[in-house]
């Protein structure tokens, strides 16, 4: 079972002025194959440093193994989710935020102004996704078969990551 946190960034939402859909739709999701279990859930406004000491305490003290945020990706000023991931990840996986980009993109070609990035810091994988309840269940959706295979490899538990070739 992998360990996994979410993190809603919304100002409305964390001032109670809006009901964070979007998170709790990622732990539904999430938590249906009964793969990962969400140990962390956490609602904070769009605040670069809270978000930068939410994530190394999940990382580093916690030790998940997925981080999911929602929201802060877009291009409002106070969206500042990308920048923040970036500055405690020690590896970007490009691959990942840029295959849930193209996707997206055969849905909305609105999908191509994301910011978001996903990386890794300790042993810990960190994915943001859209702050809307439909874009993030549907890049969680495009992602979530290969992220096993990740943090398996993080964890020290993936044996064998090439194919064997038949001759």
């Amino acid at each position: 079972m992998f360990k996994t946190a979410i993190i809603t960034l919304s100002d409305k939402g964390y001032e109670g002025k809006r009901e964070d859909i979007t998170g709790e739709k990622i732990k539904e999701y999430i938590e249906y194959g009964g793969r990962y279990k969400v140990t962390d859930y956490v609602l904070i406004p769009d605040d670069e440093k809270m978000l930068k000491d939410k994530l190394i305490e999940l990382c580093d003290l916690n030790k998940v193994d997925l981080i999911l945020t929602n929201g802060g990706t877009g291009f409002a000023k106070r969206d500042i989710t990308p920048e923040a991931t970036k500055q405690v990840i020690s590896k970007e996986i490009p691959g990942i935020s840029e295959y849930m980009r193209m996707k997206s993109s055969e849905i909305t070609p609105k999908a191509i102004l994301s910011r978001g990035v996903s990386g890794i810091r300790n042993n810990t994988i960190i994915i943001n996704l859209p702050g809307s309840p439909k874009g993030a269940i549907e890049n969680l959706g495009f992602i979530i078969d290969t992220l096993d295979h990740g943090i398996e490899i993080l964890r020290g538990e993936a044996t064998e990551c090439a194919t064997n070739l038949k001759k």
